[in-house]
């Protein structure tokens, strides 16, 4: 579903906490402010202990949590990584999540999913981390596996090429695919920084992986990772005294390589003192971008908090300074924003804009400076102030929600600030900054002869003669470390009969069941409310039948434009009115038109929710609809789509859907296209508005912490006036149309840094009975990394970041969609390895224990989207908008084990590849040949002649 944002929780990213307070943090509004009620945010609470070897242990339990969260925190990152090896810290990340000698290739992640479980790792510049969310009893189980990982890894060749395959995709994906990709991991990343250990890329380059050698993972797994560089956190449910018993038994008795680790005598990096100006030119940009960098603070500098709150005000929010300068006033950029990266030796200030079609670059460059120059020259007022620091807290607030949010506050803070009790300190330390402080601040880091200015360009537009690469910083790079090789002998994967199993489970403790409560006002409101935390935070979820299949022929979007319009004034206020009063009070409001439903949501704290009860009101019952406005945010819509159909990913799934429905209205894009946004007029979205957003049509969803009849009685004065039309809801037939013949259709895109393919098959009602057997073959296939899909593209050959399936949810019936992203040359291969596993799934039977794993995973994951106030709403949401009952959320675990390999037999039966719909989009001169000697009726369409407005997208053809 597309959303629309007034505020932007964004992460606090320096800062992260552990120590309990002395008093609970209360944001200090003055009293004439909508905010004026206190947000109080509970201290992180934790205790320490250290290990003989050297592992740190923090322990954060949680009675009340249905999971528990490990977390494994190295201190070795991307500034660790060997000369003329970058990227190595994130290759040896994936290299280390994969084997062990008691742990065949893969069955890390194999364990954890049919546990129930969810894991993951991440690399920065400062540390690699490993975790795992799983129910309580398998906490011994994940011990086990980290204790496996630091001690007894298999580091061979077959992993090493594996991995190495696996982290270029990686690259392909994340940063050559999309357009501003290089843009913020190549561009930015070497002109941030000087000479400094912070200027190579993380993810590193194709050049210097494919030189890398399996000695080099050795010697880099010898030197940095040990006890002694660990540091473990533990948050959820658990017995402490058991923790500690289990981490003796499986870490105490690891010991710490005899050699120091390896130590880089850090490059003394002069100050700036003159600007630098550089142009990027990449494929495929759409829109051209402004890059404005600034050298920071390190993380633990007492700077950070005032950096903060002027990163708040200027651009946290649609009420945020860069956003009303350049995006909402003057209309000059599609987005503008400023970060502060702090990490723990060193930090930048980065600006970036991107330009609004037909906007004159310059312009965009000269409101950018204008707008820093006033925050160096100008104090910011008190309301800025207030409303900033209520922004800071009440994104604290929410990621303290789970337990694993928490955990992951703890464990950035300690590898970046040494210091358990720094995102408490910082939260008061928000608190007392003046309007005094961010001016010096400002003053302090904004300074331009220490700036560096980047324009990225289209590749098209790249003179004669300029080298692809003239925008490096010509600053000297460090030369880094060589490790020493490693002297320890290589593990190896033992014989199956000698290997340890993992450690049993312990006693199943029941999940707690939301109390569920329902209640229809006298207007025809569903209302129903389900108390999930004792936090004082609440999430509202308002849902309106109709969605973009309401959308009127010519007129795609419209559905998602009346969305985004709403909240763009309303109840007589007008747009920056609305968003400073929402952000002052410390909400977050979003939402959008999905397929068969618009839904709207705010995310408030509790004292705050009488306030912005009343806004929802505003927004749901009488939006202004200005004309103003209108054009506004149909620009930014333009924009985006601008941006969406120059990638690969979105572009297949748009064209897919086409393929698929063809002119029915789930054929039709649900964000619209450039030329049916641009005719959209106010009328149609009065008349859309008018017709379905009606009360009798709707339902809200109170979820957080208030009781049933705190949420009616919210439910009650925001919306119990609503007026309920006097004629009927308006009934829409046949959104999905007459299943279509099969189709492989070929997006040209030259230049484009990866092939997107994506395979499709019709699927049932989400009410139907098939649904659940359907979603277990669905996880049999392609949910998770034990399904085919990843395995057979990613884990054997290496040819994709990730390869997945997902059954899709809607009214009339959905689609079960394959995806995945490949380098170009092998699109082709990609795409029979897909459309096998089809076949393999509606042809293979599917073991009993197969069946029990994917059925537990599925279930682990649906207890994990209950465990916070979004994820309990959204599923009470899904209920109310394909007419399940609410029991479903109580028995969906118990419909899902109900499968049966005959039963999943059956349902995988309508996974037939011979009806499967085929979009590849790429650079097809790579691939074409291949794909056409295996599916010689393909039709080809260049990217720039793709029609989505037409159903058969522009081609003559029959059944196009």
């Amino acid at each position: 579903m597309s959303r629309f944002r007034l505020t932007r929780a964004a992460l606090l990213g320096a800062s992260l906490s552990v120590l309990a307070l002395a008093a609970p943090v209360l944001a200090q509004v003055p009293a004439a402010s909508p905010a004026a009620a206190p947000i109080t945010v509970p201290p992180l609470v934790y205790t320490h202990r250290e290990l003989a070897n050297g592992l740190d242990v923090y322990a954060m339990p949680d009675p009340t949590a249905g999971t528990v969260t490990v977390t494994l925190w190295y201190d070795v990152g991307g500034k660790d990584d060997p000369q003329g090896r970058s990227g190595f810290a994130h290759l040896f990340e994936h290299i280390l999540s994969r084997k062990t000698v008691n742990l065949p290739y893969g069955q890390i992640s194999t364990v954890v999913e049919n546990i129930g479980g969810t894991r993951n790792a991440s690399t920065s510049q400062d540390f690699t981390n490993y975790y795992e969310t799983v129910p309580p009893q398998y906490l011994e189980t994940i011990l086990w596996t980290h204790a496996e990982r630091m001690a007894r890894p298999v580091v061979d060749q077959a992993t090493f090429e594996a991995e190495r395959s696996i982290v270029q995709e990686e690259l392909r994906q994340r940063v050559l695919a999309p357009p501003y990709g290089r843009l913020g991991r190549f561009v930015i990343g070497d002109n941030a920084f000087d000479e400094s250990i912070y200027r190579r890329a993380v993810i590193g380059s194709l050049d210097e992986l494919d030189t890398a050698t399996l000695e080099d993972a050795r010697a880099f797994h010898e030197a940095y990772y040990r006890p002694a560089t660990a540091t473990m956190i533990v948050s959820g449910a658990f017995d402490p005294a058991r923790l500690d018993a289990w981490v003796d038994q499986y870490f105490a008795g690891i010991d710490n390589p005899d050699r120091p680790v390896p130590r880089l005598e850090r490059p003394v990096s002069p100050p700036r003192t003159a600007p630098r100006q550089i142009v990027a030119y990449a494929p495929n940009v759409p829109l051209p971008a402004v890059a404005l960098m600034y050298p920071g603070p390190d993380a633990a500098d007492p700077d950070n908090a005032a950096l903060d709150v002027m990163q708040a005000i200027l651009s946290r929010g649609e009420s945020s300074r860069l956003y009303q300068a350049l995006v909402y006033r003057s209309q000059l950029a599609v987005n503008a924003s400023l970060g502060v990266n702090a990490m723990e030796e060193a930090g930048s200030i980065t600006v970036t804009a991107v330009v609004a079609q037909g906007q004159d670059i310059a312009a965009v460059e000269a409101a950018l400076d204008a707008e820093l120059d006033r925050i160096r020259t100008e104090p910011v007022t008190a309301a800025e102030l207030a409303e900033a620091r209520t922004e800071i807290l009440a994104s604290d607030l929410r990621q303290r929600e789970t337990a694993s949010g928490r955990a992951f506050i703890l464990g950035r803070a300690l590898v970046a600030e040494h210091d358990p009790a720094a995102p408490d300190a910082h939260l008061r330390a928000v608190q007392a900054v003046t309007a005094a402080d961010v001016q010096r601040v400002a003053r302090k880091y904004l300074v331009d002869q220490a700036r560096v200015s980047a324009r990225y360009l289209d590749e098209s537009q790249r003179p004669d003669g300029v080298a692809e690469d003239s925008w490096r910083n010509p600053a000297p790079m460090p030369v880094f470390l060589t490790v020493p090789p490693a002297i320890r002998t290589a593990n190896a994967l033992l014989p199956e009969d000698q290997r340890m199993a993992p450690p049993a489970p312990s006693e199943p403790r029941a999940m707690a069941q939301p109390v569920i409560a329902e209640r229809v006002l006298a207007n025809g409101l569903r209302v129903i409310v389900a108390k999930s935390t004792d936090l004082p935070i609440m999430n509202a979820r308002l849902v309106i039948g109709g969605g973009a299949a309401a959308d009127p022929a010519g007129s795609a979007g419209l559905a998602q434009l009346t969305a985004a319009l709403s909240s763009q004034g309303a109840g007589g206020r007008s747009a920056p009115e609305q968003a400073r009063l929402l952000e002052a009070l410390g909400a977050d409001i979003g939402g959008g038109a999905g397929a068969d439903s618009t839904s709207l949501f705010v995310s408030t704290p509790v004292a705050s929710a009488q306030q912005v009860g009343a806004v929802l009101a505003d927004v749901v019952q009488r939006p202004a609809f200005a004309a103003e406005e209108l054009q506004r945010t149909r620009t930014r819509a333009i924009n985006g789509q601008r941006v969406a159909m120059r990638q690969p990913g979105p572009l297949a799934a748009a064209v897919l859907d086409r393929v698929a429905y063809g002119d029915a209205a789930y054929g039709v894009p649900g964000d619209g296209t450039v030329e049916s946004l641009a005719g959209i007029t106010r009328e149609q979205i009065v008349d859309y508005h008018r017709r379905f957003w009606r009360p009798d049509n709707a339902a809200l969803i109170v979820t957080g912490a208030m009781t049933a009849e705190e949420g009616f009685a919210f439910a009650e004065r925001a919306l119990g006036d609503w007026t309920r039309p006097a004629g009927p809801v308006p009934v829409i037939a046949d959104r999905a149309g007459p299943v279509r013949p099969p189709r492989v259709v070929v997006v040209d895109m030259p230049g484009a840094g990866q092939a997107a393919v994506t395979a499709a098959v019709r699927a049932p009602l989400r009410a139907s009975d098939d649904w659940y057997p359907l979603s277990v073959a669905n996880a049999v296939m392609g949910s998770g990394q034990s399904g085919y899909l990843f395995q057979e593209v990613r884990a054997k050959r290496g040819l994709s970041y990730g390869a997945y399936s997902s059954l899709g949810a809607r009214v009339d019936g959905g689609l079960l969609t394959a995806s995945t992203q490949t380098k170009n040359e092998s699109a082709a291969e990609v795409v029979d390895l897909v459309l096998a596993q089809m076949t393999r799934l509606s042809t293979e039977p599917v073991s009993d224990t197969a069946v029990t794993d994917r059925e537990t995973f599925i279930a682990g994951g649906r207890s994990r989207a209950l465990e916070t106030t979004s994820g309990l709403g959204g599923v009470l949401a899904e209920a109310v908008q394909y007419g399940l009952p609410l029991s479903d959320i109580a028995t969906y675990a118990e419909r899902i084990r109900a499968t049966t390999p005959a039963s999943l037999a059956a349902a995988a039966a309508r996974v037939d590849p011979a009806q499967a719909y085929v979009v590849v989009v790429g650079d097809a001169a790579q691939f074409i040949e291949a794909l056409r000697a295996a599916h010689p009726d393909l039709v080809v369409i260049p990217a720039a002649e793709v029609d989505l407005n037409s159903p058969t997208l522009g081609l003559s053809s029959p059944g196009a």
